[in-house]
């Protein structure tokens, strides 16, 4: 069995944000070593509701290696699976209202085009609620007598999802809203009366836009100004709309909106980004999630004064989600850490009782061999500070130095974090300019880590997925000589080629992307082939290992196929593997681990350093 060896490897992960103190110098110390299948022995898990009495969840994870469906009783913590599928991976939805059957959806090896499935304990089949071939469909939540359900779909036009409408008796679908503008439904009023729609125009602004169906008037909420709004709950009597926004502000803060008069009043504000805002099914509590100093910072309220209500404190945790069951008495919590898969917690307001559901870490593994993320900061390219989550082995140290890895985050615009976000001016920097600046940063980076005296500064290697992909594509072959190896996860090669081949479904964000990107159909068309690792393949000369998933709608196989063929053609190693059942991302178990096998023993071979009786096995 191969182990996965901490002592080998460095990773810094590129992001930005706001500064952090560096943590304390420890002790070097050899941790127990575990193998991979032992590393991925975990459990992956993700609550979706509650059920009618609020004495189970549902849920889904991946304990037999796929995602399927289960039901979680709060009272002994036991799982009790739902659904057995052995091929494709199935996510939870929710409950049917006053019931116990539920809705998962699941597309077809990672295809993208995900259904709505109903099925009820001890069915051997489910019945699909969104039948239409090509189409791709999203839960959009219960009308107020919860006796419809909405659907975003694309099966009208496969360019523009629609909202319709479904009676939970005969699910006959009901067309609720033709979009044929490149809008988002984000929300609909429980009257029906209004919905709420947002429209991007780059990746760092959009519009936000309150439809009134009655009147049939679309009322632009938005401004000129550069800045993001995400829609975040109506109230039940149709008055108030709350959103998020950054006009005017380096971060995000809550709005309520008042629908009559049009008087915008700001709710809260942070240091930070607020992300999200719930408000509960009778307007009781709503709570408030602040990406703040590391972490999410979760805040709760009552509804009617504005007071505070007492929130627990999971420590070394992360809230990454809060749902507030329909009685309103109780939160289902995901909660996160740097050394353990999330896990499930169940809050009771009134009590203030917290209750850990699951225990997601394979109990093999000792915690405390775990590496903890520590955010650090390091001077790049044109000065700027850029922060990064550094992960240092426990026992790397100037007598036996360690390799490394810089990890590039997708997006372009996402980002690396053990909670962070950013400000929106750092997050359009790269605009334009991709392959330059950002590609930079990474190379600054890797200067960072050869300062210090427990690496190796010649075995430093780089590593992304998607966007990251392409960036590690972009270090080989125009900077040919920073890093010793790559490793690529469905990176793009050939921009021109991707950008013109984005999914139908991606209208509505197809012009952002293309004012970030460059608009392959333009002239920009000179400078994306330029910055295309595909292009330049012949430069590249060190080391490369490929993953690509053969369903993947986003960035093609034949990216992956070309420049693999390309490196090779240069008498370059270049190792390929393909999954013929994953998509844009890997979510089965067995490629999950095939991939860190692939890429442990790539590493051994070409980056790992050769230091005489330093490097075996235990």
């Amino acid at each position: 069995m191969n182990r996965l060896h901490y002592y080998s490897f460095l990773f810094l992960c590129i992001l930005t944000s706001c500064k952090q103190p560096e943590q304390k110098a420890t002790t070097a110390r050899m941790p127990k070593q575990y193998t991979i299948e032992q590393l991925y022995n975990n459990q992956s898990v993700e609550g979706a509701d509650f059920n009618a009495d609020e004495t189970k969840i549902l849920e889904n994870n991946n304990n037999t290696g796929i995602f399927n469906v289960y039901e979680l009783s709060i009272a002994d913590s036991q799982s009790t699976p739902l659904t057995s599928s052995k091929k494709e991976s199935f996510f939870a939805v929710a409950y049917l209202p006053g019931s116990s059957r539920f809705i998962y959806s699941a597309d077809k090896g990672g295809d993208e085009n995900h259904h709505l499935f109903l099925m009820n304990k001890g069915d051997t089949a489910a019945k699909d609620l969104t039948p239409w071939l090509k189409s791709a469909n999203s839960f959009a939540g219960w009308s107020a007598d919860k006796k419809n359900m909405y659907v975003n779909s694309n099966q009208r036009n496969p360019k523009f999802f629609d909202l319709w409408k479904m009676d939970t008796s005969g699910w006959k679908p009901v067309l609720l809203y033709q979009n044929d503008s490149a809008f988002s439904v984000s929300g609909i009023s429980k009257s029906e009366r209004y919905l709420s729609l947002t429209k991007a125009v780059t990746t760092d602004k959009n519009d936000l836009y309150l439809y009134d169906r009655t009147a049939k008037k679309l009322q632009r909420i938005s401004n000129d100004n550069e800045a993001t709004w995400n829609p975040m709950a109506l109230e039940k009597n149709d008055s108030i709309l709350y959103y998020t926004t950054n006009d005017g502000s380096e971060f995000s803060y809550l709005v309520r909106y008042n629908i009559s008069s049009g008087k915008k009043d700001k709710v809260y504000e942070d240091k930070w980004d607020v992300v999200d805002m719930t408000l509960s099914e009778n307007e009781k509590y709503y709570s408030i999630t602040v990406n703040a100093d590391g972490k999410n910072k979760v805040l709760l309220y009552d509804h009617a004064s504005g007071q505070p209500i007492n929130f627990p404190d999971i420590k070394d945790g992360d809230v990454l989600d809060v749902t507030i069951s329909p009685t309103e008495k109780n939160l289902l919590l995901t909660v996160g850490s740097s050394t353990s898969p999330p896990n499930l917690y169940v809050y009771n307001i009134d009590k203030k009782e917290l209750k850990q559901l699951t225990s997601t870490l394979n109990k093999e593994i000792d915690q405390d061999d775990l590496v903890k993320a520590e955010v650090v900061h390091f001077t790049s390219f044109d000065g700027k500070e850029i922060p990064a989550i550094y992960y240092k082995p426990l026992q790397a140290a100037k007598d036996s130095p360690a390799a490394a890895l810089i990890w590039v985050h997708g997006g372009p615009g996402g980002q690396s974090r053990v909670g962070f976000r950013y400000g929106k001016t750092f997050y359009k920097l790269d605009n334009k300019d991709h392959s330059n600046g950002d590609l930079n940063d990474c190379i600054w980076g890797k200067k960072w880590l050869t300062g210090k005296d427990y690496i190796d500064s010649t075995a430093i290697g780089i590593e992304g997925g998607s966007y990251g992909g392409a960036m590690v594509l972009g270090a080989l072959a125009f900077h040919p000589d920073e890093f010793k190896v790559g490793v690529d996860l469905f990176g793009v090669a050939n921009w021109l080629r991707t950008l013109r081949s984005v999914p139908p479904y991606w209208e509505s964000f197809k012009k952002a992307l293309y004012n970030e990107m460059g608009d392959p159909y333009s002239a920009d068309s000179v400078r994306l082939k330029n910055i295309s690792a595909l292009y330049n393949y012949q430069k590249i000369k060190k080391p490369l290992i490929v993953f690509q998933g053969a369903n993947d709608v986003r960035v093609l196989k034949v990216e992956s196929d070309e420049i693999v063929e390309g490196v090779k053609k240069n008498g370059v190693p270049a190792e390929y593997i393909v999954y013929p059942d994953e998509g844009h991302g890997f979510v089965k178990r067995e490629n999950l681990v095939t991939t860190s096998k692939r890429t442990l023993e790539f590493l051994d071979k070409y980056l790992k350093p050769k230091i005489p009786g330093k490097n075996k096995l235990p």
